[in-house]
């Protein structure tokens, strides 16, 4: 959370940098991130989060091999940031993950009920990251309100103009019901929450 705290001051500043013509004339681009599995993942619980916290789109399509990868679009700096939130978050959850498997409360649950407790671990943490980052995104926005320069709705206006003219034949997919063992999406919840993601930024 430090490192999108860090990312966010870096891309309000870059933000400020840029005149209102700039900001109408700057070309829109895309960002894939490749998940490299074919199913649903829980970082597809974050994805929106990430999306709104970095003003840009983002919608869920499958590549030549049919696994899945999330495409941003939106300023190029927008999408880059969201890019790399996307692999750090993703990244952060396996490590987290992998260290919740060797818990003493990870080793109370039976053989069988161990790929529940994973998929709820993971559920949790993505659930308390995407609640930081829209929070976060909340801070943000009112500061740049006060502003009086209204860049939020401007920058909004122009990826919104030009992701319609994409003509996208984009749906919405009802999300499976999912099972969660209550005791490791609280875990998981309390790992996104404490999470210190501290990487150098280039």
């Amino acid at each position: 959370m430090a490192a999108a705290a860090k990312v966010a001051e870096l891309l309000d500043r870059y933000d400020l940098s840029l005149t209102d013509v700039e900001v109408r004339e700057a070309p829109c681009e895309r960002r894939a991130y490749e998940t490299r599995s074919r199913k649903r993942i829980p970082l597809d619980e974050c994805i929106g989060a990430i999306a709104e916290f970095c003003h840009c789109r983002v919608w869920r399509e499958k590549n030549a091999a049919k696994e899945v990868r999330y495409v941003f679009f939106g300023l190029r700096a927008d999408i880059e940031v969201a890019h790399y939130l996307t692999e750090l978050i993703d990244s952060a959850v396996r490590t987290e993950l992998g260290r919740y498997k060797t818990s003493a409360e990870y080793r109370q649950f039976r053989h069988q009920e161990r790929h529940l407790a994973n998929a709820s671990f993971a559920l949790g943490m993505v659930a308390s990251i995407a609640d930081k980052l829209m929070a976060m995104k909340a801070a943000r926005d009112d500061v740049k309100s006060s502003t009086g320069r209204g860049l939020v709705v401007l920058k909004a206006a122009v990826v919104e103009t030009e992701f319609e003219k994409l003509d996208l034949k984009l749906q919405s997919v009802e999300r499976p019901t999912r099972m969660v063992s209550p005791d490791a999406y609280d875990a998981g919840e309390a790992a996104g929450a404490s999470l210190p993601i501290n990487p150098a930024l280039r």
